[in-house]
């Protein structure tokens, strides 16, 4: 067995603010806003990220049903009128 084989990286992909801000409709200023706003230690704590590289968060593209269901959930007007985003996958991608 060669060991070169075994030592190739595992790579994750994330995604980034701007990612999420487009997923859930809004400016990627407003899902750091929302960081700032609701830390770990918050009623209502955004979900950490799974990885910051100089100070820059990415999220696991699975957990965006985590995040859109933050949302639904955040405190304040009209949480309740907002539909969660359609989060089938597209047949044309």
């Amino acid at each position: 067995m060669n060991d070169k084989q075994n030592l190739e990286p595992t790579v994750k992909q994330c995604i980034g603010a701007a990612a999420v801000a487009k997923r859930l409709g809004v400016s990627r200023t407003l899902v750091n806003k929302w960081r700032e706003r609701y830390p770990a230690n918050s009623m209502h704590p955004f979900p950490c990220p799974d990885v910051e590289i100089d100070d820059v968060p990415g999220w696991s593209e699975d957990r965006l049903i985590e995040i859109e269901r933050w949302r639904a959930g955040m405190p304040g007007r009209g949480t309740q009128l907002r539909p969660l985003p359609d989060t089938s996958p597209n047949p044309d991608d």
